[in-house]
């Protein structure tokens, strides 16, 4: 147990000297070289910063998935033949209502919306609607397991949507996580003032192209003729543009959007880029309908709607109207992250001030400190020398422990503090149990060299047992907690792995270098 070659020696200390090389990045600020310099990051209750809790509207998610399924069964019965007097979504009982023309029609109306009807992912799984209704009367109930399932999908699209938008803010490190049925939770370190990304997050984007419908005046106060929406104009709400409901090209066919200035007018434009099926469509529009205006439509609001002069067949296309270099960066942000698949709302709100960080690392690094020391003086008082060699395997322990953690790019917060100094005390525990060994064989009558080899062979099954549950445990605690909880499930990880090295290996090394140098008769211990 005792013996180490000079191969091992050298990579035991190399190991140590790596974690040192790791972690004195984090003293220093990052020199602007090639040289990688990772270090661990603040969390939002040392550095201070925004935390928003959010809820997705899943009212909106039931009235988009009534309202598309409407201009469906428009559109089924046009092709097979089906009439009616009535077609409407009531979105207080989140169903679509139907009145046919002849109710022996019915059954052939029921199989001409049969793609609408089948299971999307074959026979076992759940429709999205339960047909009702009797004779001319149908009715299409959105179903409560399918409205579950697409909940479900809504916040988790909607946590992908916000991270890749607040990631394009250059915003370091945020924190995004679900927290109950329909809410998220985002957390943005350094951020004193969240009103811009609290903009950017509340906006649907969700945007779409329309053509308009030049026989009618929409600011005449008519009524809205049947497949027509009256919009109102970005800016001018007063303003409205009739356009057809259906959509001729969607914004998810995007595959680019970058903000740049007009050549000509010198006016801040958004240039969009179509993936192969939206250049499709948008040249086949365009080429049908050179002459005509073109609605473009940003979460119910018409941003322009340009006569289209020319076919465009080259997939690209530009928005104008923002009005600066902002505004234009901002649109194209959110149409390159995607469009969220309900509206946002931010329902809590709150601001931590850098100083209330500052308080919380001085309070942080005091009781880290006072613990270190408290320990170091235990081990030094009642085990001596070797004590000493435990003072200098926890040392190594925090250094590697930091270094590990800098180089994964870890969130330091609070309960990350609290890790690390839980874990020095668990590292004292490894020391503990060898040395009270040590000196149950020296009680015994071993010579030296014996009883350091049984101390260290016989503590080390009940270290590694210990240490191995603990690391389960928390392991657990990664994977099911959330936020500051698994800040603290991996500090505590990473301080147990680096615990079995300096407890078992590194102290142990330490150990017999001394007595190959002394060869004491007795041990001080």
């Amino acid at each position: 147990m005792l013996y180490f070659s000079r191969l091992k020696a050298a990579s035991v200390v190399g190991a140590c000297l790596l974690g040192l090389l790791l972690c004195l990045p984090n003293f220093w600020a990052a020199p602007n070289s090639w040289i990688p310099w990772r270090q661990m990051r603040l969390g939002l209750d040392l550095r201070g910063g925004s935390y928003l809790l959010m809820q997705v509207d899943m009212g909106a998610v039931a009235k988009e998935k009534l309202g598309s399924t409407v201009d469906a069964v428009r559109q089924d019965f046009r092709k097979s033949g089906v009439g009616y007097t009535r077609l409407a979504a009531d979105t207080t009982a989140n169903e679509v209502q139907i009145e046919l023309l002849d109710a022996s029609q019915r059954q052939a109306a029921v199989g001409s919306l049969s793609d609408l009807l089948t299971p999307p992912n074959g026979p076992a799984s759940l429709p999205d609607f339960n047909v009702g209704g009797q004779g001319a009367n149908l009715i299409l109930t959105l179903s409560q397991p399918a409205m579950a399932a697409r909940a479900t999908a809504a916040v988790t699209q909607s946590i992908d949507i916000i991270r890749r938008r607040i990631d394009s803010t250059g915003i370091v490190d945020p924190q995004i996580a679900q927290q109950g049925e329909n809410r998220i939770m985002v957390q943005l370190p350094g951020i004193s003032d969240p009103q811009h990304i609290k903009q950017l997050l509340g906006e649907t984007a969700h945007m779409t192209f329309h053509l308009v419908d030049e026989s009618v005046n929409p600011n005449a106060g008519g009524p809205v003729p049947i497949g027509d929406a009256f919009l109102p104009m970005q800016g001018d709400p007063s303003q409205k543009v009739a356009v057809e409901q259906q959509v001729m090209v969607d914004g998810a066919d995007l595959t680019n959007a970058q903000a740049g200035q007009d050549p000509q007018t010198g006016g801040w434009v958004v240039n969009i880029t179509f993936d192969s099926l939206g250049s499709r469509e948008f040249s086949d529009v365009t080429s049908a309908n050179v002459g005509h205006p073109f609605a473009i439509v940003l979460d119910n609001q018409v941003i322009s709607d340009p006569v289209i002069r020319e076919a465009i067949t080259g997939g690209r296309a530009q928005i104008s109207g923002s009005a600066n270099a902002q505004a234009a960066t901002d649109l194209a942000l959110l149409l390159r992250a995607g469009a969220l698949p309900a509206p946002l709302t931010v329902i809590e709100e709150q601001s931590v001030g850098p100083e209330l960080g500052a308080d919380s690392i001085r309070a942080g690094a005091i009781s880290l400190a006072v613990g270190f020391v408290l320990v170091i003086f235990f081990m030094a008082a009642f085990y001596g020398l070797f004590g000493w060699f435990a003072n200098l395997a926890l040392i190594a322990n925090l250094i590697m422990m930091m270094g590990i953690l800098s180089l994964l790019g870890a969130t330091l917060t609070l309960p990350g503090m609290a890790g690390i100094l839980l874990t020095l005390g668990m590292a004292v525990d490894a020391n503990i149990l060898i040395n009270e060994r040590v000196r149950e064989e020296v009680r015994n009558g071993r010579t030296p060299l014996a009883a350091l080899e049984a101390g260290y062979k016989r503590a080390y099954g009940t270290i590694i047992d210990s240490n191995v549950t603990a690391l389960l445990a928390h392991v657990m605690l990664f994977i099911f907690g959330a936020g500051p909880v698994r800040g603290f499930a991996v500090t505590i990880t990473v301080g147990i792995l680096t615990t079995l090295f300096t407890a078992t290996v590194f102290a142990r090394l330490l150990t017999s270098r001394w007595y190959v140098a002394r060869r004491p008769t007795a041990l001080p211990v």
